[in-house]
This record gives structure tokens, C-alpha cells and sequence, in this order.
């Protein structure tokens, strides 16, 4: 069975895998999460979060027979690493996360999206070099459909997510293309478009796309589904 690593999105930790990797445990896979630099119980000050040291993270804790799944911004962050290190991964999976378009920043990549629903619950820090997620917020672009209690539980452990990272360009070669990528769109996504999702991936290969019935955070509204999805796609 496959050694994946779970990589998560802005604001985000190591914690919204609470109940994924329980659940591909049962399946017999290795499963863990990392926080990333400034994230969870990382201590790396916000301020001094970068693209590279996301990147350098992950790396660190891959191994060649490493599976590599990022969720949202974590599609920058695994493709980054790639990008580094392909030969420390075997393969990368796309969560409902940003494909990098080879010169642009994630903001970028955002703002080419035909809606803008995460906007209105972005609240930047005085400073500009931060933001955070309005709590009251949260249920609605992340958590729409997921378990009673999930907005509690997400909300005390949501982070401030630095603004370098994603203002960063990436230059995308054939360093990470040549790893194997397969993408599970989220349809009922209030983050990142579905419609999106589907630009971003409309030129892969037959087979390398699958989708859920879920929002942006099918680690907590369908862990099972999730984990049964990913065993599936490594069966491919």
C-alpha cells in the first residue's frame, strides 16, 4: 500500500486530517500530515513564510515512494516541491487545490477564476503581509456541508496565512509534469469555483480527473468517501 502525505491549504494545519487518515489507515495505506512553515504547531513567525520554505517542508518529508496529495493552495505548495525534488516523491494528487500555470502567483490564479467567493471573508492585517478568515465566515465558503461541530473545531485552530506565499510566482517544467498527477474536483466547492477546477484541468489526460459531491473540505464532510477516492485513484 502507498505512503501518502496530506499537505493543506491556507490557514490551515495538520489538523483538518483528523479523520482522513484514520480512514485510509483502514484501507492499509501509511497516511500523515505536516504543518507547514507557520501553521499549527509550527513556529516560524507568519511574516517569515515562504513558497520555498513550504517547498523545502515538503521535500523533507517525502520519501521516493512518497505520494504527495495537496489540498487548494496545497497545490502550489506539492507542485513547488516537485518542481525541487521529483525524485523524492512518486506521485502527486490535486485536492480541489490550484494548479500552477507557469509564471503566475496563486493570487494570480485566483483572480482569474470567473467568481470570487472567498473575497468577502478574507480580513488582511494591517500590515498586508497576513490575513485571516472571518470566523463567522468559515461555515460558508469552507464548511457548508460538513458534520455539526466542524466550524467550532476549525475555527480555534485556523492560523493567519501569509501573503508571500502566494504572491510568489512558479515557474512549472517537465521537473514536476513528469510525476504522475491526478485531480479530484469538488463539486459543490464555495472557495475555489468548481467551474474553475475544471479550466484548470480540462487538458489532462482521460482518467486522471474524478470528482465529489462536496465542498471545499471533503476531509471533514466525507473522510470515508475521501479516503476510498484516493485508494482508488492509486489503483490507476
Amino acid at each position: 500500500m502507498a505512503d501518502i502525505l496530506l499537505i493543506h491549504g491556507s490557514a490551515h494545519g495538520a489538523w483538518c486530517w483528523r479523520d482522513t487518515i484514520p480512514a485510509l489507515q483502514a484501507l492499509g495505506h501509511s497516511a500523515r500530515a505536516i504543518d507547514l512553515p507557520g501553521h499549527g504547531d509550527d513556529p516560524t513567525p507568519v511574516n517569515e513564510v515562504t513558497l520555498d520554505a513550504y517547498a523545502d517542508a515538503v521535500v523533507a518529508a517525502s520519501t521516493p515512494r512518497t505520494v504527495v496529495l495537496g489540498h487548494s493552495m496545497g497545490g502550489y505548495v506539492i507542485t513547488a516541491a516537485a518542481e525541487r525534488a521529483p525524485e523524492q516523491m512518486s506521485r502527486l494528487i490535486y485536492l480541489c487545490a490550484y494548479v500552477p500555470m507557469s509564471g503566475k502567483t496563486l493570487s494570480d490564479m485566483r483572480m482569474m477564476a470567473p467568481r470570487q467567493p472567498l473575497l468577502p471573508a478574507l480580513r488582511m492585517a494591517p500590515d498586508r503581509r497576513s490575513f485571516t478568515i472571518d470566523p463567522a465566515m468559515t461555515g460558508e465558503v469552507f464548511y457548508q456541508d460538513c458534520p455539526p461541530g466542524t466550524v467550532d473545531y476549525a475555527n480555534a485552530h485556523l492560523c493567519a496565512q501569509a501573503v508571500a506565499p502566494n504572491n510568489t510566482p512558479l515557474d512549472v517544467t517537465d521537473r514536476s509534469r513528469s510525476l504522475r498527477r491526478d485531480y479530484i474536483r469538488c463539486l459543490h466547492d464555495q472557495t475555489i469555483p468548481p467551474e474553475f477546477q475544471v479550466t484548470m484541468t480540462e487538458d489532462w489526460p482521460d482518467g486522471t480527473v474524478t470528482e465529489m459531491a462536496t465542498g471545499h473540505s471533503p476531509f471533514f464532510a466525507d473522510p470515508v468517501g475521501l479516503a476510498a477516492r484516493i485508494d482508488q485513484i492509486l489503483q490507476t
